[in-house]
């Protein structure tokens, strides 16, 4: 018997659908892409993350794909620190009245320490959203719902 999380899914299953995001981040940091393909690799696995958990009927589609979404934000956010030089032609700086304050050493610093956040952010915030449709789908169409609780009433 396979072991699942209380998720409804394995860790790795949550590892598998949210590294399906990780082939956009990659085009994009190298510019392989163009924008037709760029939303294609952007939308499909967030699709197929939601089309998983309604189809294997977790127990909390929205706490499914939060995890998942949050997965995918670690692999954002780590696979942008390595592929940095290659996505910035001129790495990014400080402006305003912080242009040339730090070092620079400690600015790349910073500038990645806000990235990392900010990838981390994204993909909990892409997990709450697709969390939030599969939901209101999994509420919705009863073909969808999970098995009921033993002793809770539909």
């Amino acid at each position: 018997m396979r072991k699942t999380s209380s998720l409804g899914m394995s860790p790795a299953a949550i590892a598998g659908l949210a590294l399906l995001g990780v082939p956009r981040v990659i085009a994009h940091d190298l510019g392989l892409v163009g924008p037709v393909v760029n939303g294609v690799l952007t939308f499909l696995p967030v699709l197929v993350w939601l089309g998983v958990v309604l189809w294997r009927r977790v127990p909390n589609a929205f706490l499914t794909l939060l995890a998942i979404g949050g997965a995918y934000g670690v692999l954002l956010a780590v696979t942008h620190q390595l592929f940095w030089s290659s996505a910035f032609a001129d790495q990014p700086r400080l402006g305003g009245n912080l242009a040339g304050a730090l070092a620079p050493g400690a600015e790349e610093a910073l500038m990645r320490t806000f990235a990392f956040g900010s990838s981390l952010f994204t993909g909990v915030v892409v997990g709450v959203l697709v969390g939030a449709v599969g939901w209101v789908l999994a509420r919705a169409v009863p073909a969808l719902r999970p098995p009921a609780v033993r002793g809770e009433e539909s």
